[in-house]
């Protein structure tokens, strides 16, 4: 006996169930609340059976009763009354169920059986793109993963929750906070007057760091992540697109032996003896850090997607930094680049929200910043991120990297070694207040550290 493949067998449904579901939708007009908390017309497998979902639904939408005669007569104004059955089939429907009361046990059969051929049709799709050798691979999977997450999405139900449901459970969340040890909701930067501010950085959060070339946005983001793994022990990912991750790591040493980043790289010319053993303790912390770096220049944003989903899955990380937002490329070459600047930010954001932990990214500010400065205190404002104004918007947090610019006297009379006031600007928070820290960038091993901590070096 032969047997049958896919294409010969009929796809998922019910015709009971979804009988079953008009006829208590036309039994009780209110019926239609539960049911479209799982359903939508698309949902039903029979075409008449969509089409007396739909003859429903436009009754309801216009407050009035859904009955065999109004159907009907609805189904006759938009011409579908013949495809839905006519009048003998839509009169059966009311003797299928003899009440509405079991309408959510049939909608969920009903919604079952739609995912199931949801499923079937994209793995149709999915076998005949992968046989197209025109399409990049990497892009068939990230559509794909796009399509399996809408599917997701597709079987939770709409609904909505008393405060009496929250109120438990937001102050059962304070209370742990009270007796806790830590001092902040989020996860801490290690800058105790900037976490003092924003409470750390929040789970699905999108915060940008933006400052002008060589001012240290690399130098901050490496300081919050070495705090972050190192000392708290919290599993960071640190995305790589401009500087090797082996000269990402150097800085790290530097910054944790403090040990001149200058003498790392020269070697035994400048290289002391006595700095070997701060060597050899600085990276015996870091070799046990849960810090996890990406070096992929060029990254594509579904390259960047792929990454973070599988280092959440696999490594359990808990914050992401990438370094920076505008090296990111899109698959739309064709739009201009401020609307690729769009799509990343609003994919950064989404991407934040589906792992549920906070994305710090790093973005230039345009020139407008230096004209500024030339004339008097510069401060960066939002409208100075550059490319797109969507990053402000997408953004839940912005901190901005200041110093004031120095004269040609006073870059004469500095010390290349000294230390460098900085502000750091929370210019933007989403859930908390704004407000200007002072941290101090050491140049000689490039990082930054807290007004108190460098008083005390």
């Amino acid at each position: 006996m032969a047997q049958t493949g896919p294409k010969d067998r009929i796809p998922p449904h019910n015709e009971d169930a979804e009988r079953a579901v008009l006829g208590g939708l036309m039994l009780d007009d209110e019926a239609i609340i539960t049911a479209e908390l799982y359903l939508r017309a698309g949902d039903f497998y029979s075409n008449a059976n969509r089409r007396v979902f739909e003859a429903i639904q436009n009754l309801k939408n216009e407050g009035r009763k859904a009955d065999i005669i109004t159907a009907a007569d609805e189904l006759r104004r938009t011409g579908q009354l013949e495809a839905a059955g006519d009048i003998p089939y839509i009169s059966s429907l009311t003797s299928v169920v003899p009440t509405a009361a079991n309408i959510d046990y049939y909608a969920k059969i009903v919604k079952d059986c739609s995912i199931r051929r949801s499923l079937i049709r994209l793995s149709g799709g999915i076998i005949t793109e992968s046989y197209d050798e025109s399409r990049d691979s990497r892009l068939v999977l990230e559509e794909t993963q796009q399509r399996i997450f809408e599917l997701t999405n597709a079987g939770q139900t709409l609904s909505y929750k008393s405060v009496k449901e929250i109120i438990t459970r937001t102050i059962e969340a304070v209370e742990k906070l009270y007796y806790s040890k830590s001092e902040f909701t989020g996860i801490p930067s290690g800058f105790e007057d900037l976490d003092s501010i924003t409470s750390g950085f929040q789970p699905a959060e999108l915060v940008i760091i933006g400052a002008r070339p060589s001012i240290g946005k690399t130098a901050l983001a490496l300081a919050m992540a070495a705090n972050i793994s190192i000392r708290s022990k919290i599993p960071a990912a640190f995305f790589t697109l401009e500087m090797p991750d082996q000269a990402l790591v150097l800085r790290i040493i530097s910054s944790e032996a403090n040990i001149e980043s200058q003498a790392l790289r020269a070697g035994s010319k400048f290289l002391k003896p006595s700095s070997f053993n701060k060597l050899v303790d600085a990276a015996g912390k870091i070799y046990d850090a849960p810090l996890y770096i990406v070096d992929m220049p060029n990254m594509k944003l579904l390259d960047l997607r792929t990454q973070a989903r599988r280092l959440r899955s696999q490594e359990k990380v808990e914050i992401i930094f990438i370094d920076y937002l505008t090296l990111i490329s899109t698959e739309n070459y064709q739009i201009p680049r401020h609307e690729q600047v769009a799509e990343i930010s609003r994919s950064l954001k989404s991407l934040a929200r589906e792992l549920g932990i906070p994305i710090v990214a790093l973005s230039q500010l345009s020139r407008e910043v230096d004209k500024r400065t030339k004339t008097g205190p510069g401060r960066p404002v939002l409208a100075d991120l550059r490319e797109s104004g969507s990053i402000e918007q997408d953004a839940d947090m912005v901190l901005f990297l200041h110093r004031e610019r120095e004269t040609d006297k006073e870059q004469s009379n500095t010390d290349p070694g000294g230390d460098k006031p900085t502000e750091l600007i929370v210019a933007k928070n989403r859930n908390g207040p704004t407000g200007i820290v002072n941290i101090r960038f050491l140049s000689k091993f490039t990082k930054f550290v807290s007004v108190d901590k460098h008083a005390g070096q």
